[in-house]
């Protein structure tokens, strides 16, 4: 499995839109995406501005089908909008290990 871990920062005044824009984006890429497991937002409780996405995918073919999905193109506009230049940063990683309450197994 691969996770996407994004950290972004949003412009100020832009909150709301933002706010927005990536939920629409998780939904899409949660329901229109067989192979997106997971897509978690987060909004950092010191600055209200910063946020984390968490998104897993089971695969490398399912990232670029991520990256190929008309909601993305969308999203893409909206990050140019919304998104403090130069903030964003994107790792991709192998997931190696998973605890959860929701499964109770691990990978």
């Amino acid at each position: 499995m691969i996770s996407l871990t994004v950290s972004l920062q949003v412009v100020p005044g832009h909150l709301d839109k933002f706010v927005d824009a990536i939920r629409t984006q998780a939904e899409r890429s949660f329901s229109d995406e067989p192979g997106c497991l997971y897509f978690d937002v987060s909004q950092d409780q010191a600055d209200d501005h910063h946020f984390t996405l968490y998104e897993v995918y089971v695969d490398d073919a399912a990232v670029e089908a991520h990256r190929a999905a008309p909601h993305f193109k969308v999203w893409r506009e909206a990050v140019a909008a919304h998104v403090v230049p130069g903030s964003q940063a994107n790792t991709l990683a192998n997931r190696l290990i998973h605890h959860s309450s929701e499964d109770n197994h691990n990978e």
